[in-house]
């Protein structure tokens, strides 16, 4: 039974081992584009814009906020599932 807990132990360690050395790049590496399916000036458009600017400093990264009016957010929705991975739909 001690055999079995230090071979699992020691494999636990390994496997630990091995994913502290494959690290991810920096993430992310270009600005971070959010999508605003309402008008400038809208609850969700200012709401987008403080989070986004706090969000900048955390992330250390800029931050775009894009406002895409019309068909229900739809057209915002479209827009952020074609941009490349970093964007949000707010």
């Amino acid at each position: 039974m001690r055999k079995l807990r230090l071979l699992c132990a020691i494999l636990i360690s390994a496997a630990l081992a091995g994913a502290a050395s494959a690290q991810a790049p920096d993430f992310p590496s270009r600005p971070i584009r959010v999508f605003v399916g309402f008008g400038p000036g809208s609850g969700a458009d200012i709401t987008a814009r403080v989070v986004g600017a706090r969000m900048s400093q955390i992330l250390g990264q800029q931050i775009v906020v894009e406002n895409k009016t019309g068909a229900g957010s739809s057209l915002a929705a479209e827009a952020a599932a074609r941009a490349p991975r970093t964007a949000i739909l707010c």
